[in-house]
């Protein structure tokens, strides 16, 4: 049995907490399908719960732990001879942090900085006014996909994951489409609303500023940390080689 505090442990726990957020943001998205108002009305219930204390602490914690855990992969693993499903897995979590960071800018040091109470017509008129769009969209759906499958590895000795496995797949890529396509209709409805304050556009325009430089940040950390982690496991694996060769000699 796995200790509570085991890494696997850790992992599915923090993971859950991880995907519990990112499958309520596609759902908020997917109520663009009906009304930009039913998506804005799902939004301001989404902040007032992710930003009390306690869900803070949670998201903000499980983001760290499993990104350190992460990064901790990145360097002690020697090998990667890996089937393409758990490389794809392990690629397409690095890309949650970005959605993370994008969260922390907007509903965080947008509210720090500026007062802005975030809503999806200032949110998607921005992407837009920036090309972004197609960006926002991107970052979604692979670690949507990164946490569909760790749930499926955790869940897969199950009789009953295994018969709901027909269902679990047509989830799994129904979500994102509906996810896109309700940002997709708010994006459409929202220029019939007029054009927003320079200020606002302004604030928007320094906000993303700030983002571009933590998703900088955070890439040459990967960067850094997978380098560093072929450099340990050539030096170990050097030093292996000194230590036979030695005991071949004597």
């Amino acid at each position: 049995m796995l200790s509570l505090t085991s890494p696997r442990r850790v992992r599915l726990l923090s993971g859950l907490v991880l995907f519990t957020y990112l499958t309520a943001h596609l759902l908020n998205h997917a109520l663009g399908i009906v009304s930009l108002t039913l998506a804005e009305a799902g939004l301001k219930l989404a902040i007032a719960f992710w930003r009390t204390p306690i869900a803070t602490a949670l998201l903000y914690g499980a983001a760290a732990v499993h990104f350190g855990l992460a990064l901790w992969t990145l360097l002690s693993r020697r090998e990667w001879h890996l089937p393409a499903t758990e490389v794809f897995r392990l690629a397409a979590g690095f890309s949650f942090p970005l959605l993370l960071i994008g969260h922390v800018v907007t509903v965080r040091l947008g509210d720090a900085l500026f007062a802005i109470h975030p809503t999806y017509a200032i949110v998607v008129a921005n992407l837009l006014a920036q090309g972004r769009q197609g960006l926002q969209l991107a970052l979604l759906a692979p670690g949507w996909l990164h946490g569909c499958l760790g749930l499926w590895i955790s869940l897969r000795r199950l009789e009953m994951a295994r018969r709901m496995k027909p269902l679990l797949s047509a989830l799994m890529i129904l979500v994102p489409l509906l996810a896109a396509l309700g940002f997709w209709r708010m994006a459409v409805a929202i220029p019939a609303l007029g054009p927003w304050p320079e200020s606002v556009m302004i604030s928007q325009r320094v906000l993303g500023t700030w983002r571009d430089h933590l998703v900088t940040a955070y890439l040459s950390l990967v960067a850094a940390t997978l380098l560093l982690g072929r450099l340990r496991a050539l030096a170990l694996k050097h030093s292996l080689k000194r230590e036979l060769s030695r005991r071949g000699r004597e």
